[in-house]
């Protein structure tokens, strides 16, 4: 059980290390004529991801407003994104945790 769950657990973080370096970069082109926002489609990944699938699909973001230079970086977006981010970060390394933990004192236990 422990293998399956940490297997996820790591499945679930390798999609949110590729989501939070596309944003990385869409912050950091936030200026440059004509870059277009980058992101990936998190769930569909994630479920790639768990059957074995490759590395998340990058897809550019359609219906953010364009500006006279073509880019339509939305900072708002971008800094909603990154709090997301850390959120299912932190949520997934506490499950790993607790799930190392329990793991710990199943050991204790039995020595």
């Amino acid at each position: 059980m422990i293998d399956s769950l940490s297997d996820s657990l790591e499945q679930y973080m390798n999609v949110i290390s590729v989501r939070q370096k596309l944003v990385a970069s869409n912050i950091a082109n936030a200026d440059t004529p004509g870059y277009k926002t980058q992101d990936v489609d998190f769930q569909a990944s994630l479920r790639s991801a768990l059957d074995g699938g490759g590395s998340p699909a990058t897809v550019q973001v359609s219906g953010l407003a364009v500006r006279n230079d073509g880019n339509n970086v939305d900072l708002d977006r971008e800094a909603r994104l990154l709090a997301e981010n850390a959120m299912r970060f932190n949520l997934a390394a506490s499950l790993m945790h607790s799930e190392l933990q329990q793991v710990r004192e199943a050991i204790k236990g039995g020595s």
